[in-house]
């Protein structure tokens, strides 16, 4: 009987652990991994579009020209599309020929508006004039863009800025590249820019201050040509003291 009851027990464990078993395996056969949203993707940039041509930009009052613009602009655009579940990045050269040009000009604000690509983007500029200092700058930038393929508008502005600074009656200028930082979503490299919003004299620009950059550009040259100057002298003195030192020489003998 023991050996029986032994056999038994035995059995109905080996039939409790098949029972589980098949449980087990129902429960995740008929339960569904959860399923999530793919995660947003960042779209490669455009292309690179190259440099863009410089274009010239002119306002004008009741008094004559006011504000007067030259420059090439290339815009760095980030959006988060919703339409396309990514976050699209965008370079776009401000083709000159293709942009009309508007604006105002007051005792210490001035703007200049371009519109371009069919109206589709507007480009706003406004600059600041203390009347104290007589010094001028960039204040703010503000654009509102339709990008290619995506459906939601693109908008950014910043009214704190502080670029692009001149005395009044002078024009502001450099030659090298520069990327103005407007917004997190936005930033615009300027090529060849000379800029004078206050205190024209007639419709041309007044004396340029140059920038930084111009001036570092061109002190560069300076160091080399002066380091290269001196190498030459240190090899010249060498030369002489040598040869002197060898005509000693010979008149010893």
């Amino acid at each position: 009987m023991t050996q029986i009851g032994g056999v038994q027990s035995r059995y109905l464990a080996v039939t409790l652990q098949l029972i589980l078993a098949a449980s087990l395996h129902q429960s995740f056969a008929t339960v569904a991994p959860p399923t999530t949203a793919p995660p947003p993707t960042t779209a490669p940039p455009h292309k690179d579009p190259g440099r863009p041509e410089r274009g010239n930009y002119v306002i004008s009052n009741g008094n004559g020209t006011c504000l007067l613009a030259s420059m090439g602009l290339q815009l760095n655009i980030t959006l988060s599309s919703t339409s396309l579940n990514k976050t699209v990045q965008d370079v776009v050269n401000i083709q000159p020929n293709l942009t009309k040009s508007s604006g105002s000009c007051g005792p210490d604000l001035a703007s200049l508006q371009l519109t371009t690509d069919a109206e589709k983007t507007n480009l706003t500029f406004f600059f600041t004039l203390n009347t104290t200092s007589n010094k001028y700058h960039l204040s703010g930038v503000a654009l509102s863009a339709v990008l290619p393929n995506v459906k939601e508008p693109f908008s950014a502005h910043n009214s704190s800025l502080d670029y692009l600074q001149g005395n009044l009656g002078y024009s502001y200028m450099c030659r090298e590249e520069q990327t103005l930082d407007v917004a997190q979503n936005l930033s615009i490299n300027t090529f060849q820019v000379q800029v004078q919003p206050f205190g024209l004299a007639g419709d041309q620009f007044g004396a340029a201050e140059e920038c930084q950059l111009d001036e570092d550009d061109m002190l560069i040259p300076i160091i080399v040509g002066a380091a290269l100057a001196g190498l030459v002298l240190i090899v010249l003195v060498a030369y002489l003291i040598g040869r002197k030192r060898s005509h000693a020489g010979y008149q010893t003998i």
